[in-house]
């Protein structure tokens, strides 16, 4: 009896997941999408029954190098340029 428990217990802990505030977590059963489960602490069916995948919601940038531009009234103009990059 004591073993049956310990392992519903650990069973039952080996199905919890964190996810901080700028990640969520997309929950596949049998493979098929479920839902978005975060920010925070959620419980998932372990055994491979459930799986959840972690991503990332935050965008990023990213800095391109200097490039000189010509407008439509032939003045030359150099600047910076500045990417987002959003995986959502």
């Amino acid at each position: 009896m004591l073993i049956a428990v310990a392992i519903v217990i650990v069973l039952g802990l080996s199905g919890l997941r964190v996810a901080q505030e700028y990640q969520r977590g997309v929950v596949f059963r049998l493979g098929r999408y479920v839902g978005l489960r975060g920010p925070g602490l959620y419980w998932i069916i372990p055994l491979n029954i459930e799986r959840a995948v972690t991503i990332d919601v935050r965008t990023r940038t990213v800095s391109a190098e200097q490039q000189e531009t010509i407008t439509r009234d032939s003045v030359n103009d150099q600047g910076q340029c500045r990417a987002v990059v959003s995986d959502s």
